[in-house]
This record gives structure tokens, sequence and C-alpha cells, in this order.
């Protein structure tokens, strides 16, 4: 599965952004159904099934915890291409054993699978680093970061619509959009990287904790790494609470859940595709990344609060501006590193991001059933904002400290203005 490293043209770079889109199709396309197929499996309510949610959430963000740094070193070793296709190829036949699942066992197999095959964020970001002048990447990151929006708008709406038909059909769309997708990259996608600037595959940098050791040596880079940990735990939030959340407080249908998912991706695709370069290039990295983060926080508090299902469309709209955040971290620690590590920082800050994705939606869903079961000694769905809004506050507050230490003294790796 190897090929010729030749210079990108627009086509793999195309291919690289459709990898990211399709994978965050096929997490979103079963968002609005996901409570409903586990309710149907296990015949539970409501708030046993967001508990149920929470564990799926954690076994799937544990292999890709696991497998992030795998992919990233793997890529680093033997090239972008063949980890790029063969995760695709991986991810439509687990989508599909979830698809067909009959009980709650399967359902978890096909999940963990499914973790371990998206662990594809890595080699793709570093594709894109391979590629990208330094100046450009944080406008290409919001690219890769508009693709998951707008997978957050199309994957809804195809559930909301594919869940009329029942709450299996959503996941066999997702597969057979990633196997498309496999074969579409098969014949126009060309290595990025070449030969004279790979690296040993080695089993130290591959496992979650030695991936850290690319972060030794360099504050900056630590420092930003736990400024983006907190932000994904605040993030976390949307896909593991949100369906839960609006069906526990405002009853909304699979329908409504998908439209205020699509509605939220819509928003968050726009801001990064068409916002993000320009808010950098004005204000810096540092500063864009503080201005996504306190977007965020004040929307987490306000989804908590809000009366009247109504309210969230607006908020909905507007929320896309945090989206500046995490692509602007991540062109910081891209000067850090040099161009031949790459994929060992991709694969880090997957590591970075399957921790989050294990602690956070584990506490958040937790949150949720504990305040919106039936005997709950205060009612109040909106908890888990809350405590989202709260990781979002300890974020700002070390970005804060963060672009101090940088006006203090400069990291001589970095050229960016402040």
């Amino acid at each position: 599965m190897s090929s010729p490293v030749t210079k990108p043209a627009r086509s793999p770079i195309v291919f690289v952004l459709l990898t990211v889109l399709i994978d965050t199709i096929g997490f979103g396309i079963i968002l609005p159904v996901l409570p409903q197929l586990i309710m149907q499996v296990s015949q539970a309510s409501v708030s046993d099934a967001t508990r149920i949610g929470g564990y799926l959430a954690v076994v799937f963000a544990g292999l890709q915890f696991a497998f992030g740094p795998v992919m990233g070193n793997l890529s680093d070793a033997y090239g972008r291409r063949p980890v790029l296709i063969l995760s695709l190829l991986a991810f439509g036949v687990n989508y599909g054993l979830m698809g067909f699942a009959p009980s709650l066992p399967w359902l978890f197999l096909g999940r963990a699978l499914t973790g371990i095959a998206g662990a594809v964020y890595a080699p793709a970001n570093a594709y894109i680093a391979d590629v990208t002048p330094q100046d450009k990447r944080a406008q290409s990151f919001g690219l890769v970061g508009a693709a998951f929006g707008l997978g957050f708008v199309l994957g809804p709406a195809l559930g909301g619509f594919l869940g009329e038909i029942g709450p299996r059909a959503p996941f066999f769309a997702a597969g057979g959009l990633a196997l498309l997708n496999a074969i579409y990259g098969f014949f126009v996608l060309p290595e990025s990287l070449p030969k004279e600037r790979r690296r040993p595959f080695v089993l130290a940098r591959a496992n979650p904790l030695g991936t850290f050791r690319a972060f030794r040596g360099r504050p900056a880079v630590l420092r930003l790494v736990v400024c983006a940990l907190f932000w994904q735990l605040a993030f976390q939030v949307y896909p593991s609470t949100w369906s839960f959340f609006v069906m526990a407080k405002f009853q909304l249908s699979p329908g409504m859940i998908g439209a205020t998912l699509a509605m939220s991706g819509l928003s968050m695709a726009l801001v990064q595709s068409t916002l993000t370069g320009r808010i950098v290039k004005r204000v810096g990295e540092r500063r864009a990344a503080l201005l996504g983060v306190f977007v965020g926080m004040t929307w987490f508090v306000l989804y908590a609060i809000v009366p009247e299902s109504w309210m969230l469309f607006p908020l909905l709209l507007t929320g896309g501006f945090q989206g500046v955040a995490m692509p602007s971290m991540n062109a910081l620690m891209s000067r850090e590193m040099g161009p031949e590590r790459q994929g060992e920082l991709q694969g880090g800050m997957a590591s970075v991001m399957g921790l989050a994705a294990i602690i956070g939606p584990f506490t958040l869903t937790q949150t949720l059933a504990q305040f919106s079961a039936p005997n709950a000694p205060v009612h109040f769905p909106g908890a888990a904002f809350l405590l989202a809004a709260g990781f979002a506050f300890v974020c700002m507050t070390l970005l804060v400290l963060q672009l101090r230490a940088h006006v203090s003294t400069p990291s001589p790796a970095s050229t960016e203005a402040v």
C-alpha cells in the first residue's frame, strides 16, 4: 500500500480533510440514535442509558488513547498514507459490527474496535503539517477543525433522517462512507513524508505514557499540552452528554437532537473555515486560543441554565467561536517541534485527547445521570455543563499564565509576534 513520495496536490489534501470529515460523520451520525439503541438492547431508562453511554465512551476513548501514539509513530516510520487508508478500512468494518450488535456486549466490542480505527487524527494532522508552511498551519489546522465541525452538521442530520428507519441504519451508513473513502484514498493519496525524514518505530515512544517523552525539555509545549487537556475535558460535554441532556431536560425527539447538533457543527465549521486564519493573523495564536476558550466557558454556563428549548438555537448559532481554541493551540505546539517530529507531536496530542475522552465522558455522563435521575436530590441536568465550564476556566487560567510567560521570556523556537 505504499506510494511514491510526490508533492501533495489538492486532491490529497481533500482526501485528508474527507478522512476527518467522514470519521466525524461516523461519530455524529450515531448520536441522535445512540440513546434509543442503548435502551433497545438493554431495556434501560434514560438515566441508566446515560450511564451506559458514558461507559461506551470510556471504552472508545481508552482504545484511542492507547492507539493514538501508535498511529502517529507508525506514520513517522512508514509514512502517512498506509496508516490513513488502513484506519479507514477498519473503521468501516467496525461500524458494520455495531449495526448488527444484538446485545450490549457486542455494542461494546464494536465501540472498542472503532476506537482503535478512529485514532486517525494523528496521521491526518501530521500529513497537514508535512505539506503546510509554519505560518499557515493554524489556518490549515482550522480547516481540519472545519471538517470536524462539518461532520457534526452532516452526521447528526443524516443520523436523524436514517434514525426514522431504525436506530441501526446510521451505523451501516457510517461504515459504508468510510469504506468508500478508503477506496478513493488508495487512488489519489501520495505519501507526504520522504524516506529520509522517517525514523524507526520505537515502542517506548508509541505507548500512551512513553509518547509524552516528546514533550520533555520543552516547557512551553508542556504548558500548552496541559491547557489542551483541560479544554478537551470541557469539550467532551458535547459528544458525550448532549443527546441525553436535551432528552432529559427538554424531551427532544431524535430528529430535533440531530438538528441541534447539526446547527452546532455548522456554526463551528463556518468559524473555523472562514475566520480562524483572520483571527489568528489579527491577534496572534495565543490570544486566539484564549478567545475560543472564553467563548466556550461562557456558553457552557448558558446551556446549563437556559429554561426553554428554543433558547438553545441562538446559542448554537453563535457558539462556533470556541472552535478557534484548539487549532490555535495545535499551531503553537507545532511551532515548538521540529519537522521530523510532527507525527510524534500529533501522536502525543492524540494521547492527550484520548485521556480527556476517558476522564471527560465518564465524569460528565455520571454527573448528568446523577442529577437527572428520578430520585435525584436536586433535579438539574445542566450540572454536566457547569462542570465543563469549570474545566474551561482552568484552561483559560493556564493560557493567561502561558501568555505572560511568553511575553517575559519568548521561546527561541517561536517566531510569532505577540
